[in-house]
């Protein structure tokens, strides 16, 4: 892929390494919300990846009280490798494996694992989004929800590159308007959580497939947004968005941007179902919401 972007400047950002928890200080106040965010499950028969994620699905379950699952995408190994037959064994899976194991409700962002882009298939009714979207229940691919007094706006971060080869993080013109209005039609009180699957905003690219001795950081327009700038300015205008969870990376971090917490959530599968990536074991997030607009959040290794 040809189409990259460059770190430049990282005057204000506060960098943090992966620790057991984060978020605002804890105090005696109730929650008005418990979540837990999945990302990166990819899931296939192979690897024992189905008892993996059985086990994962039980035990955030487990965990008192929670009200939903914010699914950060790349929900099946790998849709744009796969023929039509491997796809649908893959879905066939998930949604078996949901129905056994899962009571819970799930909100999905599609990740570019979701995707079917491959250069044979161009001339499928499915091609594209539209079979994840079918499988999933989306009747778009962005889209928002209130919960509570707190609004979760889940945004579609995954596009074809300008050569239509292969793709990058952003919005695009029209999502991006959507946000403008989206945001600006939400009360100046009511606190937003932003869903992503490629970041907005990360710190962990700058450990990941980095060579010994680089004197210099270079991100891929595939995996942080390439629209940042925008979006950061847009954010800005609006200090209700509190927090912006990703995942893509499979690397547990948190960067804090003027007074926006933004959390890259590891992955459910780790090093796709084969250890850890890096430091970074596989688990999900638990964050728990409060109606003032602060949260609470940690990192659990199921």
């Amino acid at each position: 892929m040809q189409r990259r972007s460059l770190i430049k400047n990282l005057g204000g950002l506060l960098l943090i390494p992966a620790l057991p928890s984060f978020g605002a200080i804890a105090t005696d106040k109730k929650p008005v919300l418990r979540v837990a965010h999945l990302t990166d499950i990819h899931l296939k028969d192979k690897w024992d990846a189905p008892a993996r994620f059985a086990k994962c699905l039980q035990h955030v379950q487990q965990q008192p009280g929670v009200d939903f699952i914010l699914n950060g995408g790349d929900v099946v190994f790998d849709v744009n490798k796969e023929n039509l037959d491997v796809i649908n064994s893959q879905w066939s899976l998930w949604h078996k494996t949901l129905k056994a194991e899962c009571n819970l409700p799930m909100h999905y962002v599609l990740g570019n694992h979701d995707v079917w882009w491959s250069e044979n298939d161009k001339g499928q009714t499915l091609y594209g989004k539209k079979y994840s979207m079918d499988q999933l229940k989306l009747a778009t691919p962005y889209y928002s929800f209130i919960k509570n007094g707190w609004k979760f706006i889940m945004l579609d971060s995954v596009h074809l590159d300008i050569d239509n080869t292969w793709y990058i993080g952003k919005l695009g013109d029209e999502q991006f308007t959507w946000l403008q209005t989206e945001l600006q039609n939400t009360p100046a009180t009511m606190p937003v959580c932003v869903l992503s699957h490629i970041p907005i905003l990360s710190a962990t690219l700058m450990v990941d497939d980095i060579a010994d001795g680089s004197n210099k950081w270079e991100i891929l327009g595939g995996d942080m947004h390439t629209d940042t700038g925008k979006i950061v300015d847009l954010f800005y205008l609006h200090p209700n968005v509190k927090l912006c969870l990703s995942g893509h990376i499979h690397l547990r971090d948190k960067v804090v941007y003027n007074n926006v917490t933004y959390i890259c959530n590891g992955a459910v599968s780790g090093a796709w179902w084969e250890g850890n990536k890096r430091q970074t074991a596989a688990g999900y997030g638990l964050i728990d919401f409060y109606a003032d607009g602060t949260f609470t959040e940690q990192y659990i290794n199921y």
